[in-house]
């Protein structure tokens, strides 16, 4: 009895060993090879809960800041794998498209063929515009809030499924040239990277940026989503030699940029500094902000028609429900107003000014899934940004410590254990097929509405269903 107790416990010991060795030298999952063996829990856990889920008082979609039904989209999404449902609809709708009883065949569907951003001609003209290829891209994410792994990953998958990634406002660091992806470089309130002395813009630093042929906009971040009002925060745990170097900041010491830019107090200041900024570069220029107050809109748009050579060529309308690593919970929770009602005023105000063949509008703020971004270019936007949608097709778990150094799968880690974890070469596959089928999803939904292509979205192909308001057709009547 005692010997095969003996064998039994060797059987076992070797079995987890065997487990063990397996986990770590995998690279698809990241928490098995942070944490092998205990990282099966989860997904036993993940796989055999919707099992469960009836005995459980938390349904799938209320989770938050993103419900259980959202990222196991993005998951199965980012892995290729079938994404149909089965039963109905898991919850209820905010807003429905309205499909045509004749819906485009399969044979006549188009793929979108490109939107230029940036004019050649007239005051504000770009040497060089920059022709978009796809209508949904990765929003702002910096190297150091973002390990190097995942930007790496992001960068790779950004060239494969022909999107553009930006910066986030943490410099140009060599993981976002690495795959030689389309680069928006963002200059924040801090101007990491580009910053003089005096800490203004060193035109001389811009202009070495933007020689990068990988480097195709510049955005000029006024505000973001999770904190308007307040500059990006990187704790000084991430602070390494290498992001100072390339933030030009003290290592080890928490980077926080000012509330604005210094130089930038009003409209005109603005205008002047896009036209500069533009007048350096030749490439389109944007402007990041928040929508706060109405009348701004408008004054502002008063202001490109009058001064041109300061027009932005494209607005970044990001929510208040926008995301960061680290932000004040007043801020979050309570300032900006969300995308829901912040977009159709901007696409509102740019059509009273008549700008809507000079400004391209970006939109932002937890559009992650199909439904959401194709809801946005229904309201008027031209192209749907995301960043949490890419961190979870990278394997984030939402475990909700961003700004610690400690995520579990080495996303937003400082931690070389936990970075190790994440395989550029696997994550960047599925960077791209998260890409893909959000692509592919919202354009089977403009061909049920009876529309070749997503470009041809509009307003009165969706209904607000708990008010039951649909958009209206343009047909002259009062």
């Amino acid at each position: 009895m005692v010997t095969f107790l003996v064998i039994v416990a060797v059987l076992v010991i070797v079995a987890i060993a065997a487990i063990y060795v397996h986990d770590v030298k995998q690279t698809q999952h990241t928490i098995l090879r942070n944490y092998p063996i205990l990282g099966h829990f989860r997904y036993f856990a993940e796989t055999w809960g919707e099992y469960m889920r009836q005995y459980q008082y938390l349904p799938d979609w209320l989770e938050r800041p993103f419900n259980r039904l959202e990222r196991s989209w993005i998951y199965r999404s980012a892995k290729n794998v079938s994404n149909y449902i089965s039963f109905g609809s898991a919850a209820t709708p905010s807003f429905a498209f309205r499909n045509a009883a004749f819906p485009i065949l399969e044979e006549d569907r188009k793929t979108f063929a490109g939107l230029q951003i940036g004019v050649t001609e007239g005051p504000g003209a770009c040497a060089i515009p920059y022709m978009a290829k796809s209508f949904f891209n990765i929003s702002g994410m910096s190297y150091g809030a973002l390990s190097h792994a995942a930007v790496t990953s992001l960068s790779r998958g950004a060239k494969m499924a022909g999107i553009w990634m930006s910066t986030g406002e943490g410099g140009l660091s060599p993981f976002h040239l690495e795959g030689g992806a389309d680069i928006v470089f963002q200059i924040g309130t801090a101007k990491y990277g580009v910053c003089d002395d005096n800490g203004g813009l060193s035109e001389e630093r811009l202009r070495v940026i933007a020689a990068n042929e990988t480097v195709r906009m510049i955005e000029v971040k006024l505000a973001q989503g999770a904190k308007p009002g307040k500059g990006g925060v990187l704790p000084a745990i991430k602070v390494t030699k290498e992001i100072a170097a390339i933030r030009s900041i003290p290592v080890g010491k928490a980077s926080i940029s000012p509330n604005r830019h210094k130089d930038i107090g009003n409209i005109r200041e603005l205008g002047e500094f896009v036209a500069r900024v533009r007048r350096i570069t030749g490439k389109p220029v944007g402007v990041k902000f928040v929508v706060g107050d109405e009348q701004y809109l408008d004054e502002w748009f008063v202001d490109c028609v009058k001064n041109p050579e300061g027009c932005p060529d494209y607005v970044h309308v990001d929510g208040g429900e926008g995301g960061t690593g680290a932000a004040p919970a007043a801020l979050a929770e309570s300032v900006g107003l969300p995308i829901t009602i912040a977009l159709p005023l901007v696409v509102s105000a740019r059509e009273r000014h008549s700008l809507g063949r000079r400004i391209r509008i970006v939109a932002a703020g937890k559009l992650v899934t199909p439904d959401k971004v194709a809801w946005a270019l229904c309201c008027g936007a031209d192209f749907v940004v995301s960043a949490r949608g890419f961190m979870f097709s990278l394997g984030c778990i939402q475990a909700m410590k961003c700004g610690s150094g400690n995520c579990p799968t080495g996303v937003t880690a400082s931690d070389p254990r936990l970075i190790k974890g994440l395989d550029p070469t696997d994550k960047a596959i599925r960077v791209m097929f998260y890409a893909q089928r959000l692509r592919d999803d919202v354009e089977m939904i403009a061909h049920s509405c009876g529309l070749v292509g997503p470009e041809d979205f509009a307003p009165w192909h969706i209904t607000e269903v708990e008010r039951g308001i649909a958009g209206f057709r343009n047909t002259g009547a009062e």
